[in-house]
Formats: C-alpha cells, structure tokens, sequence
C-alpha cells in the first residue's frame, strides 16, 4: 500500500454559499510534494483542520479562472504569510493567471506594506508569488511526482482544465468543471481514482427559481449530468470514482437523484464526495476519513 499517496477534498461545492460544502479546492499529498488544485471559498480554513503546517502548501493548480475556483486565493495567499510562509507562492493556470495574481498585489499593497515594512516586519520572500500560464500539454514533474495538464470542455470557458497527477505507479485525475469530454476520457485512462464534477439536474432546478431560464439551462449544459457520468465512467474504470463540485442544492434529494442516474450507466464504485473527505491511493483505492458525510 502506497500510503503516501492521499487526495482530500477540501471543498466539494458549486458557487453555493453553504456551509455543509465550501467553494472547490483539492489538496493532493505525493510523497513530500502538496499540491492545491483550485482554491474556492474557505480552501484555507478546510486546509487549517487538516493541521497547523498549512503554511506550507505554496504550490496552486488552476482549472480555470471562474469566481467559484479562484476566490480563496488571496486568503490563502496572505494569510499563510501571515502565518510563517517564507517561500514564494507559485500558481499554474491558463491564460489571465499572471494578470489576476498582479492584480490581487496591487488590491492588497496597503496590507502588504504595513506587514513587511511598519510593523511584523514579514518577509518579502513569503508574499512574492510566480504565476505560470499553462497550456494542455504542460507537466510539472519533482520528486517523482508528474501533474499533467490536458483540456476539458467547459465552453464558453477556454481554455478550462484537467490534471493527471502520477505518483509511485499510482493516478489520480481532476475533471475540473466539464461537460462529458472525450479528451478527459483519454487523458484518464488508467486512472485508480477519478474526481470528477457533477451536476444534478432536477434537484438543481427546484432550487434555481430566481434565475433566469437562460441562465438555469446554461448551467446544465456547462456541466455533467449522473448518465452521461456513468457512461464516461464505464469507458475509464476507475478503481473509485467521486464526485466533487456537486450542483444540487440543500434541502433536495440530490444523493439519490446522483447515485440513481450514475447506476443507469455504470456498475462501479463510485462515491457522492464531501469536505475533507480523503482517498489513499495504492494497491486498493479507500477512503480514509471518518467524517459524516453532509
């Protein structure tokens, strides 16, 4: 068993403001290597639970720039700092990356300025950041560890993400947001645990009245549906799949509705995911965490 190998879902929710689901954010242990794919909303509390070296995780993936992905970056960014970071923050995403990470400086040089020259005196090396724009294709590989990056299908989003990251013979793949891709489909094959993003379309329209029709139908058709989930599973098998970013809603019956519409098409295992749920990834595939699910 490679027990070195840990995926925990930090934050399993759409743009929803619950509580029981915050925004979407993964955290994937390889070895000495922690990696945050995403940062949505409360990534940074969620990461503090896990434990108090939380200052370490300096290293983002991006799946793309959607509000929902990317707004946790500048408390994880500065309060990490604040915290006892003393290494630059590096963020891999597509293009904007670099524009959005320099404007979020430019957003916080009162806070910055104060902290590093008036009155804690941080340091510099611990609130400078490296943004790199990424492409499919691109791999980050260290310690043995490899993230590789391919296109998904979350148009009009271009270009939007998945990551492939190998470790010890092992693979995890991150859908990010997507409709049903036959990219990701390639890009997974092999795959022993597959997150990937779900959407559950009636649950999602009882609680979606105050939208507009348009806006209800565009969320559907950005995202994937239980069927067409299951199909897309059956051509990967997984040893676990999971769902993460789930759009449902509070109050609904949309674990049933998800589980239900996956089994139409697909007799694997295959798991509804929650906050802080962890997966080891070895010889078996097993979920880790003694959390109730929300």
């Amino acid at each position: 068993m490679t027990a070195d190998f840990k995926v925990t879902l930090l934050g399993t929710s759409s743009p929803s403001p619950t509580i029981e689901r915050f925004g979407m954010s993964t955290l994937v242990e390889a070895g000495d290597e922690r990696l945050l794919f995403d940062c949505g909303r409360g990534a940074i509390q969620r990461l503090f639970q896990l434990g108090p070296d939380y200052p370490r995780v300096d290293k983002l993936f991006l799946t793309h720039l959607h509000s929902d992905h990317i707004v946790g970056i500048p408390d994880l960014w500065l309060t990490a700092w604040i915290m006892g970071r003393k290494t630059p923050f590096r963020v891999w995403g597509p293009v904007g990356t670099a524009d959005m990470m320099a404007h979020l400086e430019q957003a916080y040089q009162a806070d910055i300025h104060i902290r590093r020259d008036l009155d804690e005196l941080l340091p510099q090396s611990g609130i400078d950041f490296i943004a790199h724009e990424i492409a499919e294709g691109f791999e980050y590989r260290q310690d043995g560890v490899t993230v590789s990056t391919f296109d998904v299908d979350h148009r009009p989003v271009t270009p939007a993400f998945g990551f492939r990251i190998e470790y010890g013979g092992r693979v995890v793949v991150l859908s990010g947001d997507t409709r049903p891709s036959d990219n990701l489909v390639r890009h997974a094959q092999g795959a022993d645990l597959l997150i990937h993003e779900i959407i559950a379309p009636q649950a999602f329209l009882s609680r979606a009245a105050q939208m507009t029709e348009h806006h209800r139908q565009a969320v559907i058709e950005h995202h994937t549906t239980p069927h067409q989930a299951g199909e897309i599973f059956s051509r990967i098998s997984p040893k676990l799949a999971v769902y993460s970013h789930v759009i449902g809603g509070p109050g609904t019956d949309y674990k049933a509705e998800l589980i239900e519409g996956t089994r139409a098409t697909y007799a694997g295992a295959v798991e509804i995911g929650y906050d802080l749920m962890a997966v080891e990834v070895g010889d078996e595939v097993r979920i880790v965490s003694s959390r109730t699910d929300a």
